[in-house]
C-alpha cells in the first residue's frame, strides 16, 4: 500500500467542526469577544485619525508659533499677521480678496447635558473669509452670525451634547452673552467639535491682541515648500508653516498611537484564554476520534496530511469566531464617541472607521490565535501509533 499524496479534503474539517456544534460555538464565541475587541480598538484609533485628517486640505496652509503643539499654544502677533498675508502666493477669491484667515482659538469649559459634567469645547474666532476656506461646513439650521455682533454658531454635536450650545440658546463666556443663531454640520471632521465666532468680536471680549494662527489657500500647491522656506527664514517671523492636512493629522498621534498600543495590548491578553479554549476543543476533539484518526493512518494518509486536517479544522474554528467578531466590531460605525483629544485639551467627537486594512488584521489575529490552540493537538493526532488508535475502543 502506497500513501496517499492528496491532502484530506477540508470538507472533512469542517463536517468536524458542524458535528460538535456546542463546543464549535463556545470557543468561536470566545474567539469573537476577543477579535471584537482587537477590531474594535483599532477602528477607534482609525476614526480619530481620518477625522482629523478629512479637518485639514491639501490646499490649506497653517501658520502659527515655532514650537508650538496647536493653536491653542500658539501666539501671533498682528504685525505678523500682515507679513504673512502679504504674500504673493496666496490665491485671490471669488470677491477679490484673498484666501486668507486670521483665527483665534481658544477653550472653554462648558457644562454637558444630562450630567453637567463640565468638558473643554473649543471656541473659534475668525471672519468671512475663513468660512470660505472650509466649504466642508455647512449651515444646517438658523442663521450665519452678523460680523460684529455677540452672536455664535455650533458644530451639532456641540449642540446636542453641552448645554446651552443649542439653536436660540444663550452662552455665556468673555464677561458677555453670546447668542447661537446657528447650527453647522462639518462633515467626519473636528469643526463639528467647535463654536464658531466673528474673530474681532472674541478677541475684544478675551482681550486678546494677538491671533493664534493664520490659514491661507496657495495659488499653486506646488509653491508650498518655497513659501514654507519664505516664511520660517524671515527675520521678522518667529513661525512655521505645516499644510492643513498634515497638522492636523499630526494632532490625532498621540491619542492613535496609546489607544492601538492599549487595544493591541488587552487583544494579546484577552487571546491567551481564547488559545486555551481552542487547545482544549482540539484536544477533546482528538481524544473522540483516536479510531478515525487510526482509519484514515491505515487507508494511507500521511502524518502531515493528518496534522494539516486538524489545523485546518482549528484555522475553520477561528476564522467562524472572527468573522463573528468582526460583524459585531462594524455595528459600532453607528455609534459616536465623544472623548477629549490630549493634545489640544478639547472636546472632540468622532466615529469608529472600519477599513479593509483593519478587517484583514482582525482575521489575520484570529487565524493566529486558531493555529495556536490548534498546533499541539494536531501534533498529538499526527503522532498517534497506527495500532493502538485501531485498537481503540
Amino acid at each position: 500500500m502506497f500513501p496517499f499524496r492528496s491532502p484530506i479534503p477540508l470538507a472533512y474539517s469542517w463536517k468536524n467542526l458542524w458535528a460538535r456544534k456546542l463546543t464549535t460555538l463556545l470557543t468561536a464565541s470566545g474567539m469573537a469577544l476577543v477579535v471584537y475587541v482587537f477590531a474594535t480598538v483599532l477602528m477607534l484609533s482609525e476614526g480619530l485619525r481620518q477625522t482629523l485628517a478629512a479637518t485639514g486640505s491639501e490646499a490649506n496652509v497653517m501658520v502659527i508659533r515655532r514650537g508650538s503643539e496647536t493653536e491653542v499654544q500658539s501666539s501671533i502677533r498682528r504685525e505678523e499677521a500682515a507679513v504673512i498675508e502679504s504674500l504673493p502666493d496666496i490665491a485671490y477669491g471669488d470677491s477679490g480678496l484673498k484666501r486668507v484667515s486670521k483665527e483665534t482659538l481658544l477653550l472653554m469649559v462648558l457644562p454637558k447635558r444630562g450630567s453637567a459634567k463640565p468638558s473643554n469645547v473649543t471656541i473659534r474666532g475668525l471672519s468671512a473669509r475663513g468660512l470660505a476656506l472650509r466649504p466642508q461646513v455647512k449651515l444646517v439650521k438658523g442663521r450665519m452670525f452678523r460680523p460684529g455682533a455677540s452672536e455664535i454658531i455650533a458644530g451639532r454635536r456641540i449642540a446636542e451634547s453641552f448645554e446651552g450650545a443649542g439653536l436660540g440658546e444663550t452662552l455665556r463666556f468673555g464677561l458677555r452673552d453670546w447668542t447661537v443663531v446657528g447650527v453647522f454640520e462639518a462633515g467626519n471632521t473636528a469643526f463639528g467639535s467647535e463654536i464658531w465666532g466673528d474673530g474681532d468680536q472674541i478677541m475684544q471680549a478675551f482681550r486678546r491682541s494677538g491671533y493664534s494662527s493664520v490659514i491661507f489657500t496657495l495659488g499653486q500647491p506646488a509653491a508650498f515648500e518655497r513659501v514654507k522656506k519664505a516664511i520660517e527664514t524671515d527675520p521678522r517671523l518667529t513661525l512655521e508653516a505645516q499644510r492643513e492636512i498634515e497638522f492636523y493629522a499630526e494632532q490625532s498621534e498621540q491619542m492613535a498611537t496609546f489607544l492601538t498600543i492599549l487595544g493591541i495590548s488587552l487583544s494579546v491578553v484577552f487571546s491567551l484564554g481564547a488559545i486555551i479554549g481552542a487547545i482544549i476543543t482540539m484536544y477533546g476533539a482528538v481524544a473522540s476520534r483516536t479510531r478515525e484518526i487510526g482509519t484514515l493512518r491505515a487507508l494511507g494518509f500521511r502524518r502531515s496530511g493528518i496534522l494539516a486536517a486538524f489545523l485546518a479544522e482549528s484555522l475553520l474554528l477561528a476564522l467562524i469566531g472572527g468573522a463573528a467578531g468582526l460583524g459585531l466590531a462594524s455595528a459600532m460605525q453607528l455609534l459616536t464617541l465623544s472623548t477629549m483629544n490630549w493634545q489640544t485639551f478639547a472636546e472632540l467627537a468622532f466615529r469608529f472607521d472600519l477599513t479593509t486594512e483593519i478587517a484583514l488584521k482582525s482575521l489575520a489575529f484570529a487565524s493566529v490565535m486558531g493555529l495556536l490552540g490548534g498546533l499541539l493537538p494536531a501534533i498529538r493526532a499526527a503522532r498517534m501509533d497506527l495500532i493502538e488508535a485501531l485498537r481503540a475502543a
